[in-house]
């Protein structure tokens, strides 16, 4: 059997690097032509010519712009889902490459082409494979991950996880070398909630504050009392984040306002930490509402979920990514509290994200950031996994 495993590593590799010189022209073309948001039109058709070349019948306007396609194997079994996200970010590239953005204020600054050609490396390798899958891989391209309007959510709402037993997606990490795996255990990113506050109070004179109720006042003791909510009620070893983002009041120096609005976001890495957050959040306001004869209007708007690896699920993955790239692959928890829409993925099935080393020998890089370098050599070793994985997990 090891002889076996050790022959299906090196057959994949193999596939996977006479893929390369590809994939990276593909994932250049991208770079070089990016969207936004669930304008990926010009992305959407270069996937769909691509699959429609290696044989395969992909679905197009999935989610408005996302495609799908199944790649089904000789047995009846699971459906695994591989996702790759399209878009990119509102950032004027700097990185003065040859294949640098067209597009005015429009970059891929987050790798979501390596990620599209990456997965079309999958498309690429998987077929040939189709004897040994007992079940389905269904491999989606999304659009809309960088914004408030998912593009999981509309891919999901179209059937994109319809019958799906598993759901993996990867993303490039520069804090790791190029070609090193990363697996998270517990949250691979947080959940996002926003929340817009007005304080209500009643203007009058600076110079008659007894006259009036001063919202501005009010807001301040909010502001310091929410932040207990993180020091004070959470268990420090399940953390989260609370940031007022914008806070605004009055018009000039001597008037006491009406109002006052404040605007912030939280960021918590369970669904239990982010439950409370929540009730906390609205107590809190009430109180400080009642103890400063205010009004307080809360609208508090929950976003993504936090994405929660399934621990059987990195339980195996260790095992076959290990045997794959022939050393260890462990999974260790992660220190990130940024927020991924595939976690409406994995709130309908069990799933996690990979983490794809993408640091540039030399350079200190980081995601969504103007002259982000990610190293091509990402596109190789994540190839290699996600076809790994879904032959291993179906066979």
């Amino acid at each position: 059997m090891t002889d076996l495993k050790d022959a299906l590593a090196r057959d994949i590799s193999a596939r996977s690097e006479s893929l390369e010189a590809h994939l990276i022209a593909i994932r250049r073309d991208i770079h070089a032509h990016p969207e936004l948001g669930f304008d990926t039109i010009r992305t959407a058709s270069l996937v769909e010519r691509e699959l429609v070349r290696l044989g395969l019948q992909p679905k197009t306007g999935v989610g408005r712009t996302g495609v799908m396609v199944d790649i089904v194997g000789d047995q009846p079994g699971k459906t695994i889902l591989l996702r790759a996200d399209m878009d990119a970010l509102p950032i004027h590239e700097q990185t003065g490459l040859p294949f640098s953005s067209t597009y005015p204020g429009k970059m891929h600054a987050c790798g979501h082409d390596i990620h599209t050609a990456t997965l079309l490396g999958v498309a690429a390798i998987l077929p040939h494979y189709r004897a040994q899958l007992k079940g389905t891989v269904r491999l989606i391209f999304q659009p809309a991950e960088e914004t408030p309007d998912s593009g999981a959510e509309a891919m999901i709402a179209d059937g994109a996880a319809e019958g799906v037993d598993l759901a993996i997606t990867l993303h490039n990490k520069p804090e790791l070398a190029a070609g090193e795996i990363g697996l998270t255990r517990g949250a691979s990113t947080a959940s996002s909630d926003e929340f817009d506050v007005v304080v209500h109070g009643k203007s009058t004179h600076a110079a008659r504050p007894h006259m009036g109720t001063d919202p501005i006042i009010a807001a301040v003791s909010l502001v310091s009392q929410l932040q207990t909510i993180i020091s004070r009620e959470l268990d420090p070893a399940n953390s989260a984040v609370l940031t007022i983002g914008h806070i605004h009041g009055g018009t000039t120096h001597n008037i006491i306002s009406d109002s006052c609005l404040i605007q912030g976001t939280v960021r918590a890495k369970s669904p239990e930490a982010r439950a409370h957050i929540e009730t906390a959040f609205k107590r809190i306001c009430a109180g400080v509402a009642l103890s400063l004869n205010t009004r307080i209007d809360v609208n508090y708007q929950r976003g993504v979920p936090p994405l929660m690896n399934d621990d059987a699920l990195i339980d195996a993955l260790e095992a076959i990514l290990s045997h794959q790239f022939g050393k260890p692959i462990i999974g260790k928890p992660s220190a990130s509290f940024g927020a991924e829409d595939f976690s409406l993925f994995t709130e309908r099935a069990p799933g996690c994200q990979i983490h794809i080393g993408s640091g540039a020998p030399g350079r200190d890089d980081h995601l969504h950031n103007s002259d982000y370098q990610p190293d091509e050599r990402s596109i190789h070793a994540g190839t290699q996994a996600l076809a790994r994985l879904a032959i291993d997990l179906l066979s």
